[in-house]
């Protein structure tokens, strides 16, 4: 028991070392420093409330998730309230990676005979392909696939194990292609269809199979952004401080779960699902649905005609390769976000490493969680790619977004946060995009296997500089304005505002604030908190006062209440 309320005590230091605050050039009075002193004591007083109701179920981990939340929701409640898109680009941040509940759409009579009926326990993603996607034993072609331009796709696979490949060339070289030519080329790079005594036109089988089961007609989650996933977890794998940690079963399940992440993707959000009572949603009970659907779809390929390309494993290898499979992609689910980054802190905080500095991970819990973070880092890798690529990324998912946003308002519910065509802000959405999820997260892994991941880190700063570079600037108020906002208690001095830095460093002596409102008269629905996102290492703050928008219809914003 003293261990673990030392373990809690560990992580109450900790967290507050997650999202840091630093006053930046701010000259800090008594009354801010009387402030901190009552914020400071709440955390405490939280802290203790975990203590005198800790049970054994509980784990520190979970405690440290939601310490995670209740930060994240201030900093997403400041956010929201600087302009409607910033409120819009939260509700997005918010609504991707937690779960919460929402009014169900009932849907009328009439679009419930629109639906086709057929047996609940079907597999509704997977169907019959005529002509089967095979090839003769005798005639496999060097990359596995048959294609006018196999010189110039040999050229793009030489860079297989380089980050940054470009994906989008392989599928053009390889007549759409890619998941196909990356897991055949990998494998053999890896000698595990020799390991594993995979036969050739067995392993191609499976491949094109699983391949025709992305919809083409998918913008963003399509086979090309399988075979992106797949070849960034391979270059994962290869890290030095992950020499030789796993097993070759387990860098064949973390390949094949990146491989099925998404198959038969419908291009629509877990949520958007759920409240549209889908049958998907209704077969796996609202959790992780896409994800269960995803994993139900890629075993059950194994069962087409010659497509198991497990079969020469041991009853055991199967089971573990199916479990570690299972616990990958369920963990791509979004929504478990905050918990798989609270455990992953958690592991670097007590990581062991050999002489040769290479990570030791001596159980299944430590070896599997790794696992999913590097699958999870994998399907989040789109802004730690070459700029070029990151925006075609971008763009694609954008599409997808907005397709879900019109049949929203066809339905006349609730258009989901950045699904809005006429709204959205692409730029900002990137923008706290990586600030909120994807920088936490890579920041983490870097740690994990420092130095091996800086050179992605690099890069992921880089290209947010971009993005925010991007972001449309705010033409400076008239005076007619200024006298406007002044009457409406709605400040907008640079000076007055102070800076805070979202960062999983922990650095002792740092503590929480929040800036202090000096204008009392000011009405609490009209409240400009003025914080500014900086992020580690040189990136330019999310929101500078230069591109702050003028709300000129002085509405109130709405507060993000994110579950803790």
């Amino acid at each position: 028991m003293c261990g673990l309320v030392h373990s809690l005590l560990l992580h109450f230091i900790m967290c507050n070392g997650v999202y840091n605050v630093v006053l930046s050039g701010l000259f800090v009075s008594d009354e801010a420093y009387q402030k901190l002193a009552v914020e400071t004591l709440e955390e405490l007083d939280w802290c203790l409330d975990q203590l005198e109701t800790l049970q054994t179920r509980h784990s520190v981990s979970e405690m440290a998730s939601n310490k995670f939340k209740r930060m994240l929701n201030r900093e997403l409640t400041q956010l929201s309230e600087t302009s409607r898109s910033g409120n819009q680009v939260s509700e997005f941040i918010a609504s991707t990676i937690l779960q919460k509940q929402h009014d169900v759409e009932i849907l009328s009579a009439a679009c419930k005979e629109e639906k086709k009926r057929r047996p609940m326990s079907q597999i509704s993603g997977v169907r019959k392909l005529s002509p089967s996607p095979s090839l003769p034993p005798t005639c496999t072609p060097r990359f596995g696939v048959n294609t006018q331009h196999e010189s110039l796709l040999a050229e793009e696979l030489e860079d297989i194990n380089r980050w940054g490949i470009d994906i989008f060339k392989i599928a053009e070289f390889s007549g759409n292609r890619p998941l196909t030519v990356i897991m055949y080329t990998i494998f053999q790079e890896r000698d595990l269809l020799k390991t594993f005594k995979i036969p050739s036109d067995t392993f191609l089988t499976f491949l094109m199979t699983l391949e025709d089961h992305y919809h083409v007609d998918m913008a963003y989650h399509n086979n090309t952004h399988a075979a992106d996933v797949v070849q960034s977890t391979h270059v994962l794998l290869s890290t030095p401080a992950l020499e030789d940690v796993f097993t070759d079963l387990e860098i064949m399940a973390a390949l094949f779960a990146s491989a099925i992440h998404d198959v038969d993707h419908p291009g629509l959000s877990n949520q958007f699902l759920i409240n549209t009572n889908s049958e998907l949603a209704l077969m796996y009970n609202d959790a992780s649905v896409l994800e269960n659907h995803h994993l139900a779809v890629g075993f059950k390929l194994l069962q087409e005609e010659n497509c198991d390309i497990f079969c020469n494993l041991s009853k055991k290898q199967r089971q573990s390769l199916r479990q570690m499979t299972i616990d990958m992609v369920l963990a791509t689910d979004m929504s478990k976000h905050m918990n798989f980054l609270a455990d992953l802190k958690t592991l670097v905080e007590t990581k062991k490493v050999t002489s040769l500095g290479v990570l030791l991970l001596d159980n299944y819990s430590d070896r599997i969680q790794v696992l999913q973070n590097m699958v999870h880092c994998a399907d989040l890798s789109n802004p730690t790619k070459p700029l070029e690529l990151y925006r075609q990324w971008t763009d694609r998912i954008m599409v997808e977004l907005f397709r879900q946003g019109d049949r929203e308002r066809d339905k006349g519910i609730d258009i989901s946060p950045m699904c809005d065509k006429h709204t959205a802000s692409v730029e900002k959405s990137q923008v706290g995009f990586i600030d909120y999820i994807v920088h936490p997260l890579w920041e983490t892994w870097a740690d994990l296997v420092h130095p091996d991941a800086q050179d992605i880190l690099d890069t992921l700063e880089d290209n947010r500089e971009w993005y925010q570079s991007m972001i449309p600037r705010s033409p400076s108020p008239t005076p007619k304005e200024q006298d406007s906002r002044a009457t409406l208690g709605i400040a907008g001095s640079a000076g007055e505002k102070f800076q805070f830095e979202l960062t999983l460093e922990e650095e002792d002596g740092e503590l929480e604030a929040e800036e202090e409102h000096t204008d009392k008269d000011r009405s609490s629905t009209m409240m400009d908190p003025r914080h500014a996102q900086t992020s580690p290492r040189g990136v330019a703050p999310v929101l500078d006062s230069r591109e702050r928008e003028l709300d000129q219809e002085a509405t109130s914003v709405s507060i993000l209440q994110l579950e803790t």
